[in-house]
C-alpha cells in the first residue's frame, strides 16, 4: 500500500472517529484468495460520559489499492 493510499485512509477514520485522528495505525498485511488486503489497527482514547475516560480500537480493513472494504471498532 502506497503513502498517498495510507493518508486518505488516516484522513477518512480521522472524520468518521474523532478520537483516534492524528493516530498512527499498526499495519498487518492480510492475504487470501490471491488478494491482498491490509488491516490497519487505530487506537485512541475518548471522553465518555461523566468525564471518565474510554479507549477506542478501530480496525479497518483495506486492499491495496487504498478502498476501505470494513471497518469495526469497539466501544
Amino acid at each position: 500500500m502506497n503513502s498517498k493510499s495510507m493518508r486518505s485512509i488516516e484522513e477518512q477514520i480521522g472524520r468518521r472517529f474523532p478520537e483516534v485522528a492524528g493516530a498512527r495505525p499498526k499495519v498487518t498485511q492480510q492475504k487470501s484468495a490471491g488478494a491482498s488486503n491490509y488491516l490497519l489497527t487505530f487506537h485512541g482514547r475518548a471522553e465518555g460520559p461523566g468525564g471518565r475516560s474510554l479507549n477506542r480500537t478501530v480496525r479497518v480493513v483495506a486492499n491495496e489499492n487504498g478502498k476501505i472494504l470494513k471497518v469495526s471498532t469497539s466501544r
